[in-house]
């Protein structure tokens, strides 16, 4: 629950890994829609975690800020997918108050070690301090507690990432792996199958599943970006610690799409207002 803050107040906690430890799969929204009421309704509806996408999201960091005070009221643990392995968005992310990071292209060992260097304060990292906004959202002790709350997700979803696997999932400070299916299929089959979620290949699944093994392995969490909670259901069976379920622009356009299906079958044949019973013009 959120709370006011005063000067040496202490961090809140990451729910994710309070909820992770209890044993409880998680499950995550996902924010494409630039808009800060969108984000706000979408935190309203019980999800664990939220995904602000800076990748492909039609939303920047000026639009990424308000987004992450509407949801704060609301308690979910806000997440930033960022849009490569550059610090400086990395860090303005944090500073801004999320709680995780989820880095796409992930592809080596190496890239992976960066990735974490740019989420931790030093010792552990080489982070800038300014935590702007994250001071008074999250509570002023940050400086002392953010290098043990704040998620590092590396995104697997190349030919190359599933080669580095075992190296990638052993990075020190690396809190888990957040798969991409849909660029995940398109690289490892070469453009043969089309890039979408759900995967009912054989050969992906096995992916999958190998993926939640290699995270389990070295102690670190599994997600994996779903399009329906069928799917997810499915994901948890395998292993996975976190399912994201589709995302606002999906939600919003299915929701729309069966409502006019729905309208137009119930009204189909019906005369419209001002029709002439008796045979029109």
């Amino acid at each position: 629950m959120p709370r006011s803050f005063s000067k040496g107040c202490a961090m809140i906690p990451n729910t994710l890994k309070k909820l992770w430890a209890d044993g409880r799969p998680t499950i995550n929204g996902w924010l494409s829609i630039g808009n800060s009421f969108t984000a706000e309704i979408m935190a309203a509806q019980g999800y664990d975690s939220i995904g602000i996408d800076l990748q492909h999201g039609a939303l920047d960091y000026n639009a990424m800020l308000p987004m992450l005070q509407a949801m704060r009221a609301s308690g979910v643990t806000p997440l930033v997918r960022v849009p490569w392995l550059e610090p400086g968005i990395i860090m303005k992310a944090l500073d801004g108050g999320a709680y995780g990071i989820i880095c796409p292209m992930i592809n080596t060992a190496e890239e992976a070690a960066r990735f974490v260097s740019y989420l931790r304060y030093p010792p552990s990292g080489q982070r800038s301090f300014g935590p702007t906004r994250a001071n008074f959202a999250v509570g002023a002790n940050y400086a002392a507690e953010a290098n043990g709350e704040i998620l590092a997700f590396a995104m697997v979803e190349t030919a190359d990432a599933m080669a580095n696997l075992d190296a990638i999932a052993a990075t020190p400070g690396l809190d888990g792996i957040y798969v991409g299916p849909a660029d995940l299929t398109f690289s490892l089959h070469g453009g043969r199958l089309p890039p979408a979620f759900d995967r009912e290949e054989p050969e992906m699944i096995e992916a999958l599943q190998a993926i939640v093994r290699a995270c389990h392995n070295h102690g670190i969490r599994a997600a994996l970006h779903c399009g329906t909670p069928e799917y997810a259901g499915r994901a948890v069976a395998w292993g996975f610690d976190m399912t994201t379920v589709s995302n606002d622009v999906r939600l919003l356009a299915g929701a729309a799409d069966a409502a006019v299906k729905r309208f137009r079958a119930l009204t189909a044949g019906a005369l419209t207002k001002g029709d002439d019973v008796k045979g029109g013009y």
